[in-house]
């Protein structure tokens, strides 16, 4: 690192857990992020500012006057322009050493897995059940994390998948392709604002722990927060031995 970066990253340096061989890490590490959203805001601003090397930031909408009342990487000035390039925009003036690359298209599943292979793991800010799953199939072929998160109302949840570890479960175990899972989204049902920067920052944590296998993530857990009473509450997953997508895995 040079003058500039041991400034840059001081407080980062003087933690036990990062340091200098962590920040270099976090330096050399390149993450996707699916999704620019309400999730996708506070998760790309952190993990730039926090050095992360090279963000992939995948979104194939616009800005929109609606989404500023919680999409806080965006700006007024922005409306109409896509969000992965708006997000550039702001990353620019946050940390212009990192670097970013934008997907402005809608994803499929082989699309997915070619960019997720030039990545070390993808954060899902999506609020679509189906790009969950998909998301997920790549990951588990590709052996490879993903942070999940969801925000609806005043409800959150946010978790980590990581089939690197044999007793890890994937997302299909904790919610299989099968159920019909509700299609509720923020457009139908609104959300709180706050609750996305709560949920995404958690995002943006676990992520970097993840990087740098610091600490202990949220593998197994999955953290559900009620934001009208401000009260979290753990839901333990466990990996299903006849899961459709990963139960060949190794073990």
């Amino acid at each position: 690192m040079d003058d500039n970066q041991l400034l840059r990253y001081a407080r980062h340096l003087m933690l036990e857990a990062i340091g200098i061989a962590g920040q270099e890490k976090l330096l050399a590490s390149s993450v996707l992020i699916l999704g620019l959203g309400g999730l996708g805001s506070p998760v790309a601003a952190y993990l730039a500012s926090a050095g992360v090397g090279r963000l992939v930031l995948v979104d194939d909408d616009q800005v929109e006057l609606s989404n500023l009342q919680r999409q806080i990487i965006h700006t007024t000035a922005r409306i109409g322009q896509s969000k992965a390039e708006s997000a550039l925009a702001a990353i620019g003036q946050i940390n212009p050493e990192c670097v970013v690359d934008t997907v402005v298209e809608r994803v499929d599943t082989d699309r997915l897995g070619q960019l997720l292979a030039g990545v070390d793991m993808i954060v899902d800010c999506t609020d679509n059940f189906r790009t969950r799953q998909a998301i997920n199939e790549v990951c588990v072929a590709q052996s490879k994390p993903f942070v999940s998160g969801a925000a609806i109302r005043f409800a959150g949840q946010v978790t980590v998948f990581d089939t690197r570890h044999a007793d890890s479960p994937c997302y299909a175990c904790a919610f299989p392709p099968s159920d019909n899972l509700p299609t509720d989204n923020c457009a139908t049902m609104g959300v709180f604002a706050p609750l996305v920067g709560i949920i995404g920052s958690v995002e943006a944590a676990e992520t970097i722990k993840t990087l740098l296998d610091a600490g202990e993530n949220l593998r197994g857990r999955l953290m559900m927060l009620d934001a009208l009473t401000m009260q979290w509450q753990t839901l333990l997953l466990e990996r299903n031995p006849a899961c459709p997508v990963c139960a060949a895995r190794d073990r």
